[in-house]
């Protein structure tokens, strides 16, 4: 059996091959002990962790969207079954009626489903994902709940099938952690906002560096953690980007290596 490499030793394209087929597996039910728990304290009490259920807990309504917030009332179980968050950014975005929104890795699209009735038929929410099967199933979610001002696409969101200047607000739930190249994300996200627009997501950052014995194994890279920044350095590729007013707004759930569940908020300049 060959011996699976480093985060270290793989090139972008192989990370991101190693995101894809993990998340696949979360997109077919298929993922117990796949997804690491990473930023959970205690693993072995079998709760949610910050990014995602603990590697034998199936994810339902109450252990995982619920608490953090969502309303899954209506909800087809099928959108919330291979929700893996770590927060609810739709919750403080203060998206108005007509707005466009963009989701950077929608997954089953709980997300997008909340964000569409905020901005309503007049507004428009885009999600940009990279795993087909995810894409799959947030379109028949959306058929289900008979959803018809959302757009999924397919793409990288290092390099997103979105038009400049097109997007007055854009979210993302525990996703830019796991890009290779945070600074190609912000400087896309940059790039698609309208001037004025806004970005609120939630996502995993770390308070001090993680032991390389964690940042280096593929479980824990696409268990949300081992892809995670520093949160200052996070902060400043916002920042180098062109946003204006980086910050994060607030935390939860720090883990004995640092990790914890940030909602972060910067503007694009007028």
């Amino acid at each position: 059996m060959t011996e699976m490499k480093k985060i270290s030793e793989m090139k972008p394209d192989e990370i991101k091959e190693e995101v894809r087929k993990a998340y696949s597996k979360v997109a077919e039910g298929t993922a117990q002990g796949d997804i690491a728990t990473g930023c959970c304290e205690e693993p072995a009490q079998k709760q949610s962790s910050c990014c995602g259920p603990a590697p034998d807990v199936k994810v339902t309504r109450v252990n995982l969207a619920d608490a953090l917030g969502y309303d899954t009332e209506g909800m087809p179980i099928s959108a919330t079954e291979s929700f893996a968050g770590c927060g609810n950014p739709v919750a403080l975005a203060s998206l108005r009626e007509g707005e466009v929104v963009l989701d950077l890795g929608h997954g089953a699209g709980l997300d997008m489903f909340v964000a569409s009735k905020k901005v309503g038929n007049s507004g428009k929410v885009i999600g940009v994902d990279m795993t087909p099967a995810m894409i799959e199933k947030a379109k028949k979610n959306a058929k289900e709940l008979g959803i018809t001002n959302v757009d999924f696409r397919f793409g990288d969101i290092e390099d997103m099938p979105v038009d400049d200047d097109s997007v007055d607000v854009v979210i993302s739930n525990c996703v830019i952690n796991l890009a290779p190249s945070k600074a190609k994300v912000f400087q896309e996200v940059y790039r698609v906002l309208k001037p004025g627009g806004r970005v609120m997501v939630s996502d995993i950052v770390l308070s001090k560096p993680l032991p390389k014995e964690v940042s280096d194994e593929v479980i824990t890279y696409t268990g949300c953690i081992g892809g995670a920044i520093l949160d200052e350095e996070y902060l400043q590729h916002m920042r180098d980007a062109g946003f204006i007013d980086a910050r994060i707004t607030s935390k939860a759930g720090e883990s004995i290596h640092g990790a914890y569940s940030a909602y972060i908020a910067a503007t694009k300049p007028e």
